[in-house]
């Protein structure tokens, strides 16, 4: 393999690169990942999605998912709003409601006709030990020391394991210094990301999410149902959600404990292209 053909798309400004993995072989060391992702010396990217053939007969495809630090992942919500556009303008698919398979289970994607991608994000994961979550009982609200703050945060598995904590002010949050803190945390044995909320009112907040393995971002679809998953739980928001992120807004509904996510946006292409494969990648492919 010396060039791997891709697509840059982005979904509220969460940008990925995305690889067809059916037609053409692609292997994704973390070193290699790293290189695509890099801003400066390779693509440029949040994440990196790979599209390949599903295990089981029930399901379209398999979605992939690597953060731009290497390491992989279950969960990326505007990554599968990407996901769905890829495969059905690649003619991968025709399918209007597209079935997915993940590390953690099953997506459903759904075409709206109007630009917009309908996930079925599954049902939250409130106990502590599937966040996961080093706590002795399940809450709605958690208490976490950071260095010299205690916080009330929420801790919700959404296929990947998010904090969200309330703020006065998204704008003015400390997402740069208090994110990492908590991505880290003990608490979070696998890590976290890091939402950011300001309540506008019943149908619609302000977020900002530090996201793990990649800083912050402009948008990040798993926090924001894991946002209104917690403001729920808090009694401070209505079942169906405006997520006002600074990539854009998504609608967030959710019907209560026992049912499912539904996260509505957007995603588009950005360009296509063809990546060279640095010399020093192509020696780890050859095992030199």
């Amino acid at each position: 393999m010396s060039a791997l053909r891709f697509t840059k798309m982005q979904g509220l400004g969460n940008d990925f690169v995305v690889f067809d993995g059916i037609r053409q072989r692609v292997d994704l060391p973390p070193e290699m990942v790293r290189t695509i992702a890099d801003r400066h010396f390779g693509i440029g990217c949040d994440q990196i999605l790979l599209v390949e053939a599903a295990a089981s007969p029930d399901c379209d495809f398999r979605y992939r998912i690597f953060n731009a630090d290497g390491t992989e992942v279950a969960q990326c919500g505007n990554g599968a709003r990407c996901f769905a556009v890829f495969v059905r303008r690649a003619k991968l698919t025709g399918k209007d409601i597209i079935t997915v398979e993940t590390r953690t289970g099953r997506l459903i994607l759904h075409h709206r006709g109007n630009g917009n991608i309908t996930v079925h994000m599954g049902v939250p994961r409130l106990v502590p030990a599937d966040v996961p979550f080093r706590a002795d009982e399940e809450s709605p609200e958690y208490l976490l020391s950071a260095g010299k703050h205690t916080l009330r945060i929420a801790a919700v598995g959404m296929g990947n394991p998010h904090a969200v904590l309330r703020v006065a002010s998204a704008a003015e949050a400390p997402v740069a210094t208090l994110g990492p803190r908590i991505e880290t945390h003990p608490a979070f044995p696998e890590r976290c990301n890091v939402g950011f909320m300001e309540i506008r009112d019943r149908n619609h907040i302000q977020l900002r999410v530090w996201e793990r393995g990649a800083g912050e971002t402009l948008a990040c679809g798993s926090n924001a149902c894991a946002a209104v998953v917690a403001g729920i739980r808090w009694d401070e928001l209505d079942h169906a959600v405006a997520v006002t992120l600074p990539g854009g807004t998504l609608e967030i509904e959710w019907a209560g404990p026992g049912h499912p996510v539904m996260m509505t946006g957007p995603a588009q292409v950005v360009f296509d292209g063809v990546w060279p494969l640095p010399a020093k990648i192509r020696h780890i492919e050859e095992g030199s």
